[in-house]
């Protein structure tokens, strides 16, 4: 019983919110590029920086290659689709916000553009696809945190529909967004900037306000996560540690 309560208890020196049992913590890969999200295929970790893509063999940890260009400044996520991996990229913490989308091809190694965002509605920092949606959320930081938005976007990235996020999500930010995200079967595991925390959150039909269904310990300390097709878990990463790191439910 003890041990029940102390797994449903928030940490005090992160969350305030209950956290139920979620994902811990199975592997690690050290590179000096997991400062801001990861990635991973059946045969490639992938590590971001700020600047650069990193190309890992996923057996060995040897690093195979990178790329950058002389404009990309702030990349926040990576999404392995189509054979590539594509990166959320924006200006922040600059103003005006200036986002776009970017791709890293491994057999090329090379990082381009996709699609430029015109008065994009804050810094872009997670994309992901779904069937024939992308899902782009658009942060806002401080006194303007509550005007994060998720938005469902056509294969051209034409909005359909947006959604805030729930008030006591907003209120656990510490000021700062959403800086993670990634579908789970429906609902959307979204992550914190420097909490080990993940939220559940229901996505209702007609836009409005995400719905809070639960929050998950996490062993990423904040920023990019994705799906890991080799295990079914998670991978994303440890800033401080400059570790990719990777996660099951239940472990």
């Amino acid at each position: 019983m003890l041990a029940l309560v102390l797994a449903l208890a928030a940490d005090p020196a992160g969350s305030a919110l209950p956290l139920s049992p979620g994902f811990a913590r199975t592997a690690d890969l050290k590179s000096a590029h997991a400062t801001q999200a990861a990635a991973a295929d059946d045969r490639f970790v992938y590590a971001v920086s700020s600047t650069t893509v990193a190309r890992h063999d996923r057996r060995s940890g040897k690093l195979l290659g990178t790329a950058t260009t002389p404009t990309t400044k702030h990349l926040n996520s990576a999404f392995v689709w189509d054979g590539k991996v594509v990166c959320a990229h924006s200006n922040y913490p600059n103003k005006p916000e200036e986002s776009d989308v970017r791709v890293f091809d491994p057999a090329t190694d090379t990082l381009s553009v996709l699609h430029t965002f015109e008065a994009p509605p804050g810094s872009l920092v997670w994309c992901v696809r779904k069937g024939e949606r992308w899902w782009c959320c658009f942060a806002r930081y401080g006194a303007d945190n509550a005007k994060t938005v998720l938005l469902e976007m056509t294969p051209a990235f034409e909005e359909v529909r947006r959604w805030t996020f729930p008030a006591k999500v907003v209120a656990d930010w510490d000021g700062m967004s959403a800086s993670g995200g990634v579908w789970d079967g429906d609902t959307l595991l979204t992550t914190h900037h420097h909490f080990k925390v993940l939220y559940r959150l229901r996505v209702p039909q007609d836009g409005g306000e995400l719905a809070f269904v639960e929050a998950l310990t996490s062993p990423f300390p904040g920023q990019g996560i994705a799906a890991d097709p080799a295990t079914g878990g998670l991978v994303g990463i440890d800033r401080g540690a400059k570790a990719v790191l990777f996660a099951e439910k239940g472990k």
